[in-house]
């Protein structure tokens, strides 16, 4: 190689050098992306499945209401029929959809995270599930999920680009006074990342004392309710058409606080909703839109998520199926119901059937993480590092599914056309040029704004591939989560407030498990 050659390519080298570091602001991805291309409904069927929701309310109502909310709903204008269920007017319904709250804010704590918008057709990534087991590699199986895992999660989250908000996704299961679960998760979560969070509490007594908690972390009384950093709540709906006393106590309890309700309602096709999928889409829009009155009763305008989650089962068996395609079809629908209503949303998607971060994982997630962004669902949660029907978490599926999801997101972003990117002047040059555009500036400036590179994914040449070890993307996420855990022990607590918080709190996640050294990773 000549020597002017060599300096050619090193001068090319160093531009692109420039302009990646120039573009660390401008990536072709990131939260927020606007959805709604994909539209599985047509108009004339959106209506209809909000008719029958309305004629659902009005004529079969809600079972098991509490005292508190029979009385706060009936002088709103809903009454209790001879079944002792709890009936929704149409113009109060109708009304409660005009008066809405239309968007919210879930707040990072770090500017190096962005905030989660929620509303319009804002879409964003999130960890969610609540598994009971963490998948070990090494051994090919399951064990029971720890404080630990929730902790290291929350670590690893903390460190990928393409998942925007960190839910909880495991149960602490040595853990069961539910006093010592609620503030250890929230705790947890706060310990673990600054980007935006979302946890259930399992006692409604609970929400005060750990707004307490989040206060003392942001430095002040009263800092989390003028800015929360996380999104809690439950599933007020028992599906079919049922309140849950627990979780409808914490709608009631948040939407007093004026916090946002970020429920979930699941009804399972063919078990606790219709085998028919637009049968399933009425029953959980009016489960939906039930919730949503009783938290415009109690709070007008407290935001609430239009979480409708109709569940697929396998019909041969009864069993949840969250990786079928089924399952990306009625997600899509209901984000597109949400966008009807003109309600922040979110959806479950990414869920797989298999115990693997293999191949059956790969094409459930990315089919149904693409479906529902596409559709505009403002929060897509469940969306990383779930496997076994959402009954199991892995790490290393949690670092593979933040590639898929940068896929999705580029997918999402879609293509700008403009005078500038239809490149008329552009190909003249080249045309009449060089014959390629490989040293374009063009290409130069468009290659870390508009194309995403995968942090896992291999795409060596084959001989390539096999001086490096011929390892396939599972080993490969084992190494880099092994990586990260090993070293990245964030200290997002300052010390002072830690030892409040553990005075005032029984909090069961060791220090030393919190710094380098512990022999976990």
């Amino acid at each position: 190689m000549t020597t002017r050659t060599r300096r050619r390519k090193g001068n090319a080298r160093e531009e692109r050098l420039r302009m990646r570091k120039e573009a660390v602001n401008k990536r072709p991805v990131h939260a927020g992306l606007l959805g709604g291309a994909y539209k599985p409904l047509k108009q004339g069927d959106i209506e209809k499945i909000h008719h029958t929701a309305l004629k659902v309310l009005e004529t079969i109502g809600i079972g098991s209401p509490t005292p508190e909310v029979i009385e706060r709903a009936t002088n709103a204008g809903c009454w209790i029929d001879d079944n002792e269920r709890l009936c929704f007017p149409k113009t109060l319904i109708e009304d409660t959809l005009a008066s809405a709250a239309r968007e919210y804010t879930i707040y990072s704590r770090s500017p190096d995270y962005a905030d989660i918008h929620v509303g319009g057709y804002h879409v964003n990534y999130s960890t969610s599930g609540e598994a009971v087991s963490i998948y070990q590699p090494t051994e090919r199986s399951f064990r029971p999920s720890t404080l630990v895992d929730l902790y290291d999660l929350g670590r690893l989250v903390g460190t990928l680009d393409h998942i925007h908000q960190f839910g909880q996704m495991v149960i602490p299961t040595e853990l069961t006074d539910p006093q010592e679960h609620d503030f250890n998760v929230a705790y947890a979560l706060c310990a673990s990342t600054q980007k935006p969070c979302e946890m259930a509490f399992t006692d409604v007594k609970n929400v005060r004392s750990a707004i307490e908690m989040f206060d003392r972390v942001l430095g002040g009384e009263g800092r989390f309710i003028e800015k929360p950093f996380l999104s809690f709540g439950g599933c007020p709906i028992v599906s079919p058409l049922r309140f849950g006393e627990e979780n409808l106590d914490l709608l009631v309890e948040t939407s007093k606080l004026g916090l946002v309700n970020d429920i979930a309602i699941a009804p399972q096709a063919g078990a606790t909703s219709p085998a028919a999928m637009a049968g399933t889409l009425a029953q959980v829009a009016a489960e939906g839109l039930a919730c949503l009155a009783i938290t415009n009763i109690i709070n007008p305008g407290c935001p609430m998520t239009f979480a409708a989650w109709p569940f697929i089962s396998d019909l041969r068996t009864g069993s949840f199926s969250g990786g079928s395609g089924e399952e990306a079809l009625a997600m899509s629908a209901c984000a597109q119901l949400g966008r009807f209503y003109d309600l922040p949303t979110s959806v479950a998607a990414s869920m797989t059937d298999s115990k693997l971060p293999d191949a059956q994982a790969g094409f459930e997630k990315g089919i149904s993480a693409v479906t529902a962004g596409l559709a505009g669902a403002n929060r897509v949660l469940e969306s990383a590092g779930m496997l076994g029907s959402l009954m199991g978490c892995s790490f290393e599926a949690l670092m593979i599914d933040n590639d898929m999801l940068g896929m999705a997101q580029r997918v999402v972003a879609g293509i700008e056309v403009n005078d500038e990117t239809l490149s008329l002047d552009v190909m003249r040059e080249v045309a009449l040029g060089p014959g390629h555009y490989l040293g374009q500036p063009q290409t130069l400036e468009l290659m870390e704004t508009d194309y995403l590179y995968p942090d896992l994914a291999d795409r060596s040449a084959p001989g390539a591939w096999e001086e490096e070890g011929s390892l396939d993307i599972m080993a490969r996420a084992e190494q880099s989560v092994k990586q990260i855990l090993s070293t990245h022990y964030p200290d997002h607590i300052d010390p002072k407030t830690d030892e409040a918080i553990r005075a005032k709190f029984p909090i069961k996640l060791a220090t030393e498990d919190m710094r380098p050294g512990n022999r976990r990773w």
